[in-house]
């Protein structure tokens, strides 16, 4: 008996990740947990360099800054308990100094642009269509760094608001970067605080508008996150503490989904060797000046070797 129903997968046939992919992520919490497993199994990443950002006008914005190599100046920074904030950033790159802040925007942008350029693939995980507008400036922002909620404006964005937003994401990638594969995820966190009704509003425009777009002759795909965790994973044992976040067995099924319909086979057997190999170096002996585990030791290394001559972007 069959007691779930399972989304049907089909392996991607046209240019997969492998070992000599370079892959940038942007959006929300959940695609840190793509990209910190793709990390771990040391497939060359980079991960949200402005911050989480959840909604897919923050990410637009990221991507037309990059590209235009925007100069901050003081005017893009306020200062707010104890820190100095920019609105178009996540608070991870907040600073107690206003220079230093700057400096990092600025590196932030030339670092992301190199990656933009020298990317195969770009995955975009959206949050939420729900956006705040800074009513002092008439701008939506991408965090609101703990402003009181009474200064912001808050609105969903439409089907075709998001539409447009995403078809200028995929403009602007390839107005850099024509090969690039652009694939769309949607996240499973549930944003709980703008209402159960809200956020499932929220959900269904970020799938309308993500179907907008999708072209494969343009490579821009979709893959089901969002769908897995509703359908196939659906009970509350997936869920962390809070009911929102999926949990590390939730995230670890999605991802298992994501390897086989998304990671060239030969890279998946590359995979199980990083990973006995971390397992190795993770290793705790009882005795470490014991013959055994110096052994133990030169094997490792013996295999890193020979992985890294295969592989040379490959470090650990």
């Amino acid at each position: 008996m069959q007691f779930r129903t399972k989304i049907p997968l089909i392996k991607q046939k046209r240019n997969p990740i492998d070992y000599k992919s370079k892959i940038l992520l942007f959006g929300s919490c959940f695609s840190e947990n793509i990209g910190d497993n793709l990390k771990y199994f040391k497939f060359p990443t980079y991960i949200n360099p402005f911050g989480i950002l959840f909604h897919p006008k923050a990410i637009e914005s990221s991507l037309l800054n990059t590209i235009n190599k925007k100069e901050y100046t003081e005017d893009d920074l306020f200062f707010h308990n104890e820190q100095w904030h920019c609105f178009e950033a996540h608070s991870k790159l907040s600073n107690i100094s206003k220079d230093d802040l700057l400096q990092a925007l600025h590196t932030t942008i030339k670092s992301t642009y190199q990656q933009l350029v020298e990317s195969s693939h770009i995955i975009i995980t959206l949050g939420t269509a729900w956006v705040y507008r800074f009513i002092e400036t008439d701008t939506i922002v991408a965090n609101c760094h703990k402003i009181p909620q009474k200064k912001f404006l808050k609105e969903l964005l439409t089907v075709d608001e998001i539409t447009e937003s995403l078809n200028a994401m995929i403009a602007l990638i390839h107005s850099i970067n024509k090969n690039v594969s652009i694939l769309f995820t949607l996240s499973p966190v549930r944003h709980l605080k703008d209402g159960f009704i809200e956020n499932q509003q929220s959900k269904s425009h970020l799938t309308a508008a993500i179907h907008n777009v999708l072209d494969k002759r343009k490579n821009v795909s979709y893959f089901p996150s969002y769908e897995i965790m509703i359908d196939e994973l659906r009970d509350y044992r997936f869920y962390d503490e809070d009911m929102i976040h999926p949990n590390t067995m939730a995230i670890k099924y999605i991802w298992e989904k994501f390897v086989n319909t998304l990671i060239s086979d030969d890279s998946i057997e590359v995979m199980e060797e990083v990973d006995a190999i971390r397992k190795n170096l993770a290793h705790k002996p009882f005795n470490s000046s014991s013959k055994q585990h110096q052994e133990f030791l030169a094997n490792t290394a013996s295999k890193i070797k020979a992985l890294q001559l295969k592989f040379p972007a490959i470090h650990f």
